[in-house]
């Protein structure tokens, strides 16, 4: 049985959460402060946090922090009264996976988290799939519509990236820091021309993406798009 922790200290939001993710067939476990929270994450090892920002005790950064640091890498959701991208780019920057600005659809949040738990499902496979899109993580390769298109080593490693985070909001520092090793050469300018070069060898219109999406002030998001056209990562 897949497994949620929440921490979140408020009472009537917190049994709201528990009530739904147990409908959702979740184990749950939660905490009402970072303390306790941080102790359960760390025992526990769920497959999934929900994680309130401003708690009692610890901070839900400084939990954030502390689960990355022991080499811990469920998703973590964080929960955020605040709506300024600073407080956002900081949570994600820590390690957070994908955010929710309080108030917030519970159904948003749920599907969220089950999109995160089909991902979780398995480790990386060799090859991924999108669109008319194949890119090979054996050979290296990438395809679409089944004739080979060539990557760059840095659009690879990108687009790799992207896929392996498909859902999650990527801020500029994280894909530097795994595209090009935190060089301070690279610039934001550098990967905005190289997601946009990329944009032009993947997107069925490069104008009006389909798959990577730019989060104004944070980053970018690879979302898979349903084939009505809806997406339940968004």
């Amino acid at each position: 049985m897949k497994s949620v922790l929440i921490i979140e200290d408020n009472p009537a939001m917190l049994r709201g959460l528990e009530d739904n993710f147990d409908l959702k067939g979740y184990r749950v476990k939660s905490a009402r402060d970072g303390e306790k929270g941080l102790e359960a994450a760390l025992k526990e090892k769920p497959d999934l946090i929900i994680l309130d920002i401003m708690l009692p005790k610890i901070n839900g950064y400084e939990i954030c922090s502390q689960i990355r640091k022991k080499n811990l890498d469920m998703p973590i959701i964080m929960l955020t009264a605040k709506d300024q991208e600073s407080d956002i780019v900081m949570g994600l920057n820590l390690g957070a996976d994908d955010y929710v600005t309080k108030p917030f659809s519970i159904k948003e949040l749920l599907a969220r988290a089950e999109a995160f738990m089909r991902r979780r499902g398995g480790g990386e496979p060799d090859i991924y799939e999108f669109g008319d899109c194949r890119l090979d993580i054996v050979t290296e390769t990438f395809t679409r519509n089944g004739k080979p298109v060539k990557l760059s080593p840095g659009q690879f490693k990108m687009l790799r990236l992207f896929l392996k985070r498909a859902g999650c909001t990527l801020t500029c520092d994280e894909i530097r820091g795994n595209v090009w090793g935190n060089s301070h050469f690279v610039t934001l300018r550098d990967i905005d021309e190289t997601v946009s070069t990329l944009q032009g060898k993947i997107e069925p219109e490069p104008g009006n993406p389909t798959f990577i999406h730019r989060i104004i002030d944070i980053g970018y998001k690879f979302l898979h798009p349903e084939p009505d056209g809806n997406n339940p990562d968004s």
